[in-house]
This record gives C-alpha cells, sequence and structure tokens, in this order.
C-alpha cells in the first residue's frame, strides 16, 4: 500500500513537472510571436514590409553578403511599384535601412517556428509526453508554418500593382498571429492553473459570460485596428473625440456596395475602429465593477483589474497615437499594448472557466 502511494506521487511529480516545462514553452513561443507581431507593425509603419521580394524560407536566413548580392537585392525592389510611387531615387543605404526590418521580421518568424517545432518533439523523445498527448502541441508548430504562408501571400499582394499589401491579408495575417499567440496562451495558463476555481456556479456563469464579451470585444477592436492600419485610416481625422467636427463623421457611406465600408472606407474604418475602442473600454468597466460587487478572489480579480489598468493604458496610446499622426514609437506601443490588453483579457476568461 506504501509503495503503491509512493509510485503514485511519483506519478503525480512528474505529470505537474512536464506541465511546467510545457508551459514554460509555450511562454516562449508566445513571447516571440509578441515580438513578431510588435516588429512585424515597425516593418510596416517604415514601409519596410516590400523590401524583400522574393520568399526563400531556407536560403532567406543569411542577408545578401557583400556589394554585388545588395546590388542584386534593390534591382529586384526598383522593379516593384511601390519602389517607382513611394521610394523612386533612395540610396541603397536607404534601402538596407528598410531591408533590416523586413529581414529582421522574418529571422524572428524562422526562431520562432524552430522554437515550436522544438517542444513537442523534445518532449515525445524524453518520452516525457505520448503521442496522444503530443497531438494538440503539434498545433503550435502548424499555425506557425500557415503564419509564415499567409505572410509571404500578405507580401505577394503588394509587388505587382499595389503600392502596400492588401489590408485583408495584412488583418488576416495579424488575425492569425493573434490566434497563435492566444493558444499559447491559454493552453500555459491551464497547465500552471490545471484546476479551475471552485466558485458559485451562478457567480462562474456571469463571469464567464462578461469576460467572454470583453475577450470578444478585444479582439474584433485589434481586428477593426488592422484595417485602421492597411489602410492607413489614421492618417485622417487626427482629433478626438470629434471627426471633422462631427460625432459622426460625414461620408460613412462613399462606397458601393455600402457593405464595403467597414473594410475600405477610410472614415468609416476609423470611426469603427474608435467606437469599438470606447464600447471595449466601457464593458472593462462594466466587468470590473461585478468583480468587485461578486467579491471575487485574488486569482480572478488580479488578471481583471490589470486588464482594466492595460485597457486605460491602451485608450490613452490609441489617442495620443491618432492626435499626433501616428508616429512609429507610439504606434508601435499601441500596437503592442493591444496584445498586452487581449493577454490580460484572456487570463481573466481562463480564470473563471468552468471546472472539469
Amino acid at each position: 500500500m506504501q509503495l503503491s502511494s509512493i509510485t503514485a506521487d511519483a506519478v503525480s511529480a512528474r505529470r505537474v513537472g512536464t506541465d511546467r516545462l510545457v508551459a514554460v514553452w509555450l511562454i516562449a513561443t508566445a513571447a516571440l510571436t509578441f515580438s513578431m507581431v510588435v516588429i512585424g507593425g515597425v516593418t510596416r509603419l517604415t514601409l519596410s514590409g516590400l523590401s524583400i521580394t522574393e520568399w526563400n524560407p531556407v536560403m532567406g536566413v543569411l542577408p545578401p553578403l557583400g556589394d554585388a548580392a545588395w546590388q542584386a537585392a534593390f534591382a529586384k525592389y526598383q522593379q516593384i511599384p511601390e519602389y517607382a510611387q513611394v521610394h523612386y531615387g533612395m540610396s541603397l543605404a536607404e534601402f538596407k535601412g528598410i531591408f533590416f526590418w523586413e529581414y529582421l521580421h522574418r529571422l524572428v518568424g524562422r526562431v520562432t517556428g524552430l522554437v515550436a517545432l522544438a517542444g513537442p518533439v523534445a518532449l515525445l523523445l524524453s518520452r516525457r509526453i505520448g503521442v496522444n498527448g503530443a497531438a494538440p502541441l503539434f498545433a503550435v508548430p502548424v499555425l506557425v508554418l500557415l503564419q509564415g504562408v499567409l505572410g509571404w501571400y500578405m507580401v505577394e499582394s503588394g509587388l505587382s500593382v499595389r503600392t502596400s499589401v492588401s489590408q485583408y491579408r495584412l488583418t488576416a495575417h495579424l488575425a492569425l498571429a493573434l490566434t497563435l499567440y492566444s493558444y499559447c496562451v491559454w493552453q500555459a495558463a491551464n497547465r500552471l492553473s490545471p484546476a479551475a476555481l471552485r466558485l458559485d456556479p451562478i457567480i462562474v456563469r456571469r463571469l464567464h459570460l462578461v469576460t467572454g464579451v470583453v475577450l470578444g470585444l478585444v479582439a474584433v477592436t485589434i481586428l477593426a485596428g488592422g484595417f485602421t492600419a492597411g489602410t492607413k485610416a489614421g492618417l485622417v481625422y487626427n482629433s478626438f473625440p470629434l471627426m471633422d467636427g462631427k460625432l459622426i463623421p460625414d461620408g460613412y457611406f462613399t462606397v458601393q456596395p455600402w457593405w464595403l465600408n467597414p473594410f475600405e472606407n477610410v472614415t468609416a474604418i476609423q470611426f469603427d475602429h474608435r467606437v469599438l475602442a470606447t464600447v471595449t473600454v466601457l464593458a472593462v468597466l462594466t466587468l470590473v465593477g461585478l468583480a468587485v460587487r461578486l467579491r471575487v478572489p485574488n486569482p480572478v480579480r488580479l488578471p481583471i483589474l490589470l486588464m482594466l489598468a492595460m485597457v486605460l493604458i491602451q485608450a490613452s496610446l490609441g489617442i495620443s497615437t491618432l492626435l499626433w499622426a501616428v508616429p512609429i514609437p507610439l504606434a508601435a506601443l499601441h500596437q503592442a499594448g493591444a496584445v498586452l490588453l487581449l493577454t490580460t483579457a484572456l487570463l481573466s476568461h481562463n480564470a473563471v472557466r468552468a471546472p472539469d
């Protein structure tokens, strides 16, 4: 009986240790994905995303080496519309400057892919997990691979006719990155806190519903921000809270058919992003009030309070970015803040998940 108890304890300890290893790997992958989103934002803001006109997942690991290689890369860039209409006459040194950001973005993407694949492979080979346990983990490298393919599909949209990438493909690329990030954060939270809190079922249902609504609002607002970035809608109506002196601006339905306005009309795109951001702030305030009234325990209260702080910071960054006509440092911080806000929303929703 005593031997059986010792064996069970050993198995339990090994399981806990494995969960922690998996969580560390997931957090590392999430951190790399976060850096990819931020670097990708800087790449877009500096108009660097089309500087590399080919997709070579293996050979592209190395940047151009030597003057001849740099001249060849520059010559390829000079053949696309962006060079002729946006960067015409730029020097080789200036080209190297925009090349750096796109190269760094792709390099971090490759590192993310290697880390994402190494985790489940190492756990399988060390027999810390079985084939069945590895299946959910291999979703991570698959998502990274899809992200790379979608990233090239996005870049390809700006190489022939357009001088920038499609806002649809840009937002899809952002959405997939955030899906990867959210999956890693959620799975890591489950493994670091495997047992859901034993709260009153009515309280759990209320909080689960409200945190879910807030999480959905945060996600939709970020995607609306993707369209704002992809159409450069942040460069117009640089005032707050009014747009061109009005609460509801003229020109919302200037694109036909009408349902394309939220995706192609800069007036509608910026207005929608503002409204969604405002509703998100109000939803978070409502959630905080509910949590205070229900006197939720610290494991639930902490991520909600962090979300409150983050949504206020993010709103301030968004307004400042708008008023200052999208300076690169502020815009990059705003994009990073969006991911951090999403993180707090995920952790808040995870903290009130229903017990297994």
